[in-house]
C-alpha cells in the first residue's frame, strides 16, 4: 500500500521563456515525483512513454523512485512558450501517448491517487471510478480542458466533468480552468459551483496571486511567497499539489498544506527543471516569510 500513487504521462518538453529555450523531461507526473521524492511518505508513480525514452525512468528510478510503466507507441511532446508574465503560456503537442486503463493500475493499491492528464483522452472517466473505489482521488483538471487541433492546444470544456467530478476528493484548477470548468470568472462562485459537482476540496491557483481552497463552506486564502527570482515557472502547479498531498497525507489542515504547498512552488520557479529541494527547505521558507511579515507590522 503506497501513501500516494501518481498516474500520469512522462513528457518531452521543449520550454521556451524570454531568457533561454531549454529541452527537458516534464509531465505532471515528472514534476510531482521529483518534488515529493524527499518526502517522508510511500510514493509510487505510474507513466507511459515510448521505448526510446526510458531512460527518463530509470534516471527516476536512480533517484529512488518507485516506477510502473506502460507501454506507449509514443511519448508526449509538448512545446511550452512563456511570455515575460510567466502565468501564462502558450503550448503545442508535437506527439500524443497511448491513453492509460483500468487494468494497467489494477495492481496499485495507494491512499491517495494523483491523476495529472495531459490531453482530454488520456484517462477515461471509468479509470477515474475505480481508483476511487480503492483511494482518495486528486485530480488536475488542465488536461481534460485541452484538445489538440493541427499541434495546437485548443481549450475546451469537459463533457465529462459532471459525471467525473462526483468521484474527485481533490480538484486543482487555475484561474482559467475554473472559468471554463464552471463559466465563473470569480473563485467563490467557481469553487461553489465545483463543490456542487461533488469536489471535497476546491484548490485554486491563481499564480503570483496565490491560491484558494475551498472545503465544506468555507474559504482559505493561501498567499505566494516572493521569490528571489524567477526563472521557469514550468511544473509549478504539480510542485504545488505534491505539496499539498504530502502534507493532506501526513494529516495537516487546508490552511498548513496549501501554505507549504505555496512555498515549495516558490522555491520551484526560482530554477529550471523540477523541484530538489527538503522539507526542511520550505519550512526555512515559510519561517523566513513569517519573520518578515511580523517585521513590517
Amino acid at each position: 500500500m503506497y501513501d500516494i500513487c501518481c498516474v500520469g504521462h512522462i513528457t518531452l518538453d521543449k520550454v521556451v521563456t524570454t531568457k533561454s529555450v531549454v529541452h527537458m523531461s516534464g509531465g505532471t507526473s515528472f514534476y510531482f515525483s521529483n518534488a515529493i521524492r524527499n518526502m517522508d511518505v510511500k510514493y509510487t508513480l505510474v507513466t507511459g512513454l515510448a521505448e526510446s525514452e526510458m531512460h527518463v525512468v530509470e534516471e527516476l528510478r536512480a533517484k529512488g523512485i518507485e516506477v510502473f510503466v506502460t507501454p506507449s507507441a509514443h511519448t508526449v511532446y509538448f512545446e511550452n512558450i512563456y511570455p515575460e508574465n510567466q502565468d501564462h503560456r502558450t503550448q503545442r503537442v508535437l506527439q500524443k501517448a497511448d491513453p492509460f486503463t483500468v487494468e494497467q493500475l489494477s495492481a496499485v493499491q495507494a491512499r491517495y491517487y494523483h491523476l495529472g492528464p495531459l490531453l482530454a483522452d488520456d484517462m477515461p472517466v471509468a479509470l477515474i471510478k475505480a481508483l476511487s473505489e480503492r483511494g482518495k482521488i486528486s485530480l488536475d483538471a488542465q488536461g481534460y480542458l485541452r484538445k489538440v487541433e493541427n499541434r495546437n492546444v485548443i481549450p475546451i470544456d469537459w463533457p465529462a466533468k459532471k459525471e467525473a467530478l462526483q468521484y474527485i476528493d481533490i480538484l486543482k484548477a487555475n484561474e482559467h480552468e475554473m472559468e471554463v470548468l464552471t463559466g465563473h470568472k470569480t473563485v467563490p462562485e467557481a469553487a461553489r459551483v465545483l463543490a456542487g459537482w461533488g469536489v471535497k476540496e476546491v484548490v485554486i491557483t491563481l499564480g503570483s496571486m496565490g491560491s484558494v481552497i475551498f472545503h465544506n463552506n468555507t474559504f482559505y486564502d493561501i498567499p505566494a511567497y516572493s521569490p528571489t527570482t524567477v526563472i521557469d515557472a514550468t511544473g509549478c502547479g504539480d510542485t504545488y499539489m505534491a505539496g499539498y498531498l504530502y502534507q493532506r497525507s501526513k494529516g495537516a489542515g487546508f490552511k498548513e498544506a496549501g501554505e507549504f504547498a505555496a512555498a515549495m512552488a516558490t522555491l520551484k520557479i526560482e530554477s529550471s527543471g523540477p523541484f530538489t529541494g527538503t522539507p526542511e527547505d520550505v519550512e526555512a521558507l515559510l519561517a523566513n516569510s513569517k519573520e518578515r511579515v511580523i517585521a513590517t507590522r
